[in-house]
Parts: C-alpha cells; structure tokens; sequence
C-alpha cells in the first residue's frame, strides 16, 4: 500500500518530495492517532513524518513487516523496525483510505531508545 510509511524505506536524506507525498497522502480532514493524542489534517500530521523521515533516512535503518492486511477502504500493518536511535520492537499502523486519500490512520509502537 503507497503512503507516508512508503516513504521511510527510502534510502537517503529526506526531501521536501517526500513531505509534499505525505502531506499528499493524507485528505483535508485527516486524522492521525498517536498514543499522545490525535492530529487533525495534514498539517499537523506533517510533523511527525518530518522526525521519523529523518530518524529512517539514517545509515542502518530498517523496517521488517511482519503483516499487512488490505480489506477495501482498511489496512493494518505490524511490524519491527530498527534505527541507530531506537528499537521499534512491536508497532502498529492502521489506515482508512477513502477516494485514494488517508482518512484515518492510528499508529502505536514499543520504542527502546538505543
């Protein structure tokens, strides 16, 4: 499934390419659920992608997906994933994707700060 998390197995620098993709990604009204709260549109939602592209765009990083499920308009994601800064153990996407744009999507992880 194309979206922001796409965007963090690139290798490299992030660019501005790659916000203007997430910002893209998500609908006007999006919402983005975090253990710290919720996000509204994509504005909000950018910076959160703004820390992790950088995190991710680090020599060494990688994400394993353990499972994806699609059904329709919902996707869920698990996965591990490791940076030189943390350990992502366990952690969780889910997304509602409605006329091709992120209307939700709510995200949950186990960090270990290396």
């Amino acid at each position: 499934m194309p979206g922001p998390i796409s965007a963090l197995v690139k290798p490299g620098n992030p660019s501005a390419s790659d916000l203007r993709r997430v910002d893209s990604d998500n609908a006007a009204d999006a919402l983005f659920f975090t253990p710290d709260g919720v996000l509204h549109g994509p504005e909000a939602i950018r910076g959160v992608f703004e820390n992790l592209l950088r995190e991710f765009a680090k020599p060494g990083a990688s994400i394993t997906s353990k499972k994806r499920v699609i059904e329709g308009d919902y996707a869920y994601s698990v996965f591990s994933a490791e940076t030189p800064d943390n350990s992502y153990e366990l952690a969780n996407d889910v997304f509602v994707v409605r006329n091709g744009s992120i209307q939700m999507q709510a995200f949950t992880a186990k960090v270990r700060r290396k």
